[in-house]
């Protein structure tokens, strides 16, 4: 199941808001197969969000609820959104795609998301206790400097 942790947010750079202050990853093969199912839409509401990384496309398979989908690329860029994808579905595969958002219906509609938006993911205080980690795919940036993941 997936954890949501308030020491993983995700952020809109481009419109100043907010998308999840409750961030779960999904970066091994079971996590990322498992996503969000087990679920109910109560356990996933507004403030919450699952990172899947990598990630070229995603289902909806034994969902009960409907998600709002970004796919984002290795700068961490919105290249497409799907809104509302309802349960049971299945979307196309984005090859351009290196990791994708799941988040609450609505939110995107909600903080104003659009193609071309720069998502920012933060964790917690880092390991040598030096501020907030800025994760992209593949690279961990700190105010220290930046390390390879």
């Amino acid at each position: 199941m997936a954890v949501f942790s308030s020491q993983r947010q995700a952020f809109n750079r481009t419109r100043q808001t907010q998308l999840a202050s409750a961030l779960a990853v999904a970066d091994t093969h079971w996590t990322r197969l498992r996503g969000l199912l087990g679920l109910h839409s109560s356990d996933f509401r507004n403030g919450f969000g699952l990172w899947i990384v990598p990630c070229h496309g995603v289902h909806t398979l034994g969902m009960g609820f409907p998600i709002d989908v970004l796919y984002l690329d290795r700068s961490m860029t919105v290249i497409r959104i799907e809104t509302g994808m309802k349960p049971w579905r299945v979307a196309s595969v984005t090859m351009q795609a290196a990791s994708v958002l799941e988040l609450p219906c609505r939110i995107t509609e909600e903080t104003g998301t659009v193609v071309g938006d720069r998502i920012e993911i933060t964790a917690g205080p880092d390991a040598t206790g030096g501020g907030l980690s800025v994760l992209s795919t593949g690279r961990s940036q700190t105010a220290g400097g930046s390390r390879q993941q």
